[in-house]
């Protein structure tokens, strides 16, 4: 198999997807497939995960299987295998019966490579009889998360694919892909999906081409903030994701009202390659709404009728949209993984992109209040939903401490997924690197509110705590006979909004924990002891921002990369090249609207930058822009060439 990992996979690779070698970790991943091994593939979204088992799919013969969650991210996948010549299709409940039996006998006939089918397909009759027949040399799980209960996406339908790989006359090899999997979600995939003895590649967390930027900011002002972004950004795609059906439809209202009146008022101009002066600005999607609507939504966005979409979490796994330049979260996330994922949508075809937190306490107490209303998951005893829970809480409290870190963004990820970073040096690619932090001793209020858990004999919520410190009378504390505490009113020249937000950076950092249910409790944390010792310090760090970070500050593509940058990625385009890019992304979007095709899927932003610096004007030339393989050649060559002779001869 060596023979093929080394030297077909890569003709395979420049042939069909346009590239002459793998990114870091695709290599591997690939040969190891080749030979015969299971892998389980941790790779950050924009990695390259789908290379990984289309090429061995394309090489073992017989029919890859590939269990996707989504039906939009199939078709948009196949979609995209069949631009660059790769047989492909897929199953899903949008088929009539004998369109599926016609899809069906088309693979088993051997004239489709790829067969992409949701995990709920795998436990149908037809299928089973399907695969019985069939020589399936590979089946690949996308979202393998998905199978862990530990995981933030967990779906019971997952739970098949184990039963349904076992029950298969020959084994094919299994790979596994995932974007974010800690440790613990790693073994779970490996145990459920009966992984043997599976080669575990792990090729990092980091995405440095994104900018990351947390900003706390009361919620009256964020709707503002993110209108003057998308009103001052009108050449970029971007999501907004909230935390709520309301939110998203409420926010999206007021986008579609303000934009247009911030961008005449700024004097901008229809921009090129987004439908710029449309009733439209902003599409909502959230799982309230019709499958059809939400199928529309989608489709406007992925296809740049819409500049922005603004959704709940259900936006999410089935968007394969690789020109995204930003994502702003209105609200906090539940959890590192599930912002990991989120953020992650942006910068897919490696190009600077941004991703903006705006949030503030309140949505640390809605968090917890939707913890506490969740749906029980009746697979699971009453122990096991708690230990769920508190596993949940685990999850939110690291997502606080991204809020709060005043550490780069960048290594706080990393190092939350375990991996070991050693950079001295600010990445420039964070707003914690770019920010002066001006250091508040809060040592004082931070011993009186460990004393006060001590005096309420740890029976009380936040909000309760922060009174009695402040010595309030209310009624509904007379029970407890605040008054003889000796912390009643011990912080009484301390405001209110200072003792939260100490009290909520020493549950962060272990010093207390905040416990379930309809009212938290709050307890003692692992470090508790600690505030007793005489030399114990406490500082909090008050944040002084710069101007870029602004509403309506810079574009994220002025800034560097994080950890420094190859040749390609520290290029920068003269105003000619850029003028050109423009042009080409006027035809692409001409031709996407021919073929019915998302812009994407004829050719990234990313090729289409390499295409305006190198101009190409022969097939050669063409063929050696990145991303370019010889099916887009054949489709789309001869109309970008014509354009980029034109552009020449105009200058």
């Amino acid at each position: 198999m060596a023979e093929i990992g080394d030297g077909r996979a890569r003709e395979a690779l420049k042939k069909y997807f346009g590239y002459d070698s793998f990114r870091p970790g695709q290599q591997d991943i690939v040969d190891t497939l080749l030979g015969g091994r299971d892998v389980l593939a941790v790779m950050p979204t924009g990695a390259g995960k789908s290379v990984c088992y289309q090429i061995p799919g394309i090489l073992l013969g017989g029919v890859a299987i590939v269990i996707s969650p989504l039906i939009s991210l199939m078709q948009d996948q196949v979609d995209a295998l069949n631009d660059a010549g790769i047989p492909a299709a897929f199953i899903n409940g949008t088929q009539s019966p004998d369109e599926q039996s016609m899809v069906l006998a088309q693979a088993a006939a051997g004239q489709i490579q790829l067969l992409y089918v949701a995990p709920e397909r795998l436990e149908t009759e037809r299928f089973k009889n399907f695969a019985a027949r069939t020589a399936i040399a590979l089946v690949a799980v996308d979202e393998a998360h998905c199978v862990s209960q530990w995981g933030q996406d967990f779906r019971s339908s997952y739970l098949a694919i184990g039963d349904f790989i076992a029950s298969l006359p020959n084994r094919p090899t299994v790979g596994a892909f995932t974007a974010t999997a800690t440790e613990r979600v790693r073994r779970d995939i490996a145990r459920l999906l009966g992984l043997h003895d599976p080669a575990v590649t792990v090729t990092g967390f980091d995405r440095p081409n994104l900018y990351l930027d947390v900003i706390k900011m009361e919620a009256k002002h964020k709707a503002a903030w993110v209108a003057n972004y998308v009103a001052e950004h009108a050449r970029e795609s971007g999501i907004i994701y909230c935390a709520t059906r309301k939110d998203s439809e409420a926010l999206a209202e007021t986008l579609n009202q303000t934009v247009p009146q911030l961008r005449v008022a700024n004097g901008a101009q229809s921009q090129s390659g987004i439908e710029i002066g449309t009733e439209a600005v902003a599409a909502v999607y959230h799982g309230g709404m019709l499958a059809d609507a939400r199928n529309r939504a989608q489709r406007d966005f992925v296809t740049d009728r819409v500049q922005v979409v603004v959704a709940t979490n259900a936006f999410g796994m089935g968007i394969d949209k690789s020109n995204v330049r930003f994502v702003i979260h209105h609200n906090m996330p539940e959890s590192i993984e599930a912002y990991y994922q989120e953020a992650g949508r942006a910068g897919r075809d490696g190009e600077p992109s941004r991703c903006t937190l705006l949030w503030n306490e309140s949505d640390i107490v809605t968090r917890r209040r939707l913890l506490d209303t969740d749906s029980e998951n009746e697979r699971l005893t009453p122990e096991e939903r708690e230990l769920v829970r508190m596993a949940q809480r685990r999850l939110l409290d690291g997502m606080i401490g991204y809020c709060r870190t005043t550490d780069c963004l960048h290594l706080y990820i990393v190092r939350y997924f375990g991996q070991a970073d050693h950079r001295q040096d600010k990445c420039a690619a964070c707003s914690n690197c770019e920010t002066t932090f001006e250091t508040i001793d809060v040592t004082d209020v931070a011993r009186a509110i460990s004393r006060c858990v001590h005096d309420v004999n740890q029976r009380v919520g936040s909000g309760k705590i922060v009174r009695i410190l402040r010595g309030s009378k209310a009624q509904d504390l007379a029970w407890m006979n605040p008054e003889s505490m000796p912390t009643f009113g011990m912080l009484s020249e301390v405001s209110e909004a200072r003792i939260r937000d100490v009290l909520s950076q020493m549950a962060t950092d272990g010093f207390l924990f905040i416990d379930e249910g309809r009212m938290p409790i709050v307890h003692f944390g692992r470090r508790a002891a600690e505030t007793a010792v005489p030399d114990f310090r406490y500082e909090i760090k008050r944040v002084e921002r710069k101007a870029a970070v602004s509403p309506g500050g810079e574009s994220a593509k002025s800034r560097p990369a994080a950890g420094g940058t190859s040749p390609e990625e520290a290029y920068v385009p003269t105003d000619r090249e850029e003028a050109l890019f423009q042009r080409l992304r006027e035809l692409r979007l001409d031709i996407a609207r021919e073929i019915g095709k998302p812009p994407y899927i004829v050719f990234s932003d990313k090729t289409l930058r390499d295409m305006a610096r190198i101009k190409p004007l022969t097939d050669a030339q063409f063929l050696a822009v990145n991303g370019v393989g010889e099916n887009k050649l054949h489709q789309y060559g001869q109309r970008f060439m014509q354009t980029i002779a034109a552009f020449r001869a105009e200058q």
